[in-house]
């Protein structure tokens, strides 16, 4: 199933003093998700933002909310992420001993399911969850910092959890290292949703934000393009 090119913008790397406006501009721009890195400085080194923030930012855009928990344990926080706003919520399969139940949870709330896998993850982890969630999101740096550059293998994992989603109607999401310069390649590989944080908020302009988010789709296209 050939899902559209999503472009998602992550927060993270956007300037906090004035985040809901950045929201908005982003928004405005052409970016199809808002991606919020949730980070509790201990399952990854830093500390970014709660459900407090989220649930501030939601009356500045109807924009999907993508939420990426980098939080572990992350079940004790899942109902106030869902109530928050949150649209789609993320947890890593690293994150806790009871996947399935997390991911659950995550359904009973009325979201969408998502699994994020580390770089150095296998992708085995998927095989008995596959028919429970709505999107893998692959971490193609190690999580934490923005600003890393892709690991190239990662390219290869895309290309199998793609052949392993088949015909599922499931997102297959990319973070970290995503620009212009790679946006061609994970698409190629069979990912449908790029979460861009530094690529995107270099700018400090709806019109400069509008023309990265411009540039990453159509890179993004033609490496769809050039993989049929």
């Amino acid at each position: 199933m050939t899902l559209p090119i999503r472009i998602a913008p992550s927060i993270l790397a956007a300037d906090f003093a004035r985040l809901g406006q950045e929201v908005r501009d982003v928004t405005e721009a052409g970016a199809d998700w808002i991606h919020l890195d949730v980070m509790d400085g201990h399952f990854v080194p830093n500390i970014s933002f709660g459900p407090d923030v989220i649930k501030s930012l939601r009356g500045y855009t109807d924009a999907v909310f993508d939420c990426h928990l980098m939080i572990t344990p992350a079940d004790p926080y899942l109902e106030a992420f869902a109530k928050a706003g949150c649209d789609r919520i993320t947890v890593h399969a690293e994150a806790g001993p009871h996947l399935h139940r997390s991911l659950q949870t995550i359904r009973h709330l009325g979201k969408n399911v998502g699994v994020t896998l580390n770089p150095a993850t296998p992708l085995s982890v998927l095989e008995n969850v596959l028919d429970d969630v709505d999107l893998i999101l692959i971490m193609s740096v190690n999580p934490g910092f923005g600003g890393q550059k892709f690991i190239p293998a990662m390219a290869d994992k895309i290309a199998k959890a793609r052949a392993m989603i088949g015909d599922r109607p499931i997102e297959l999401e990319v973070d970290g290292g995503v620009t212009v310069d790679t946006a061609a390649m994970v698409t190629a590989a069979g990912a449908n949703v790029l979460v861009a944080g530094s690529a995107i908020f270099k700018g400090e302009s709806v019109d400069a934000y509008r023309q990265t988010v411009s540039a990453l789709r159509s890179a993004a296209e033609s490496g769809r393009v050039g993989s049929n």
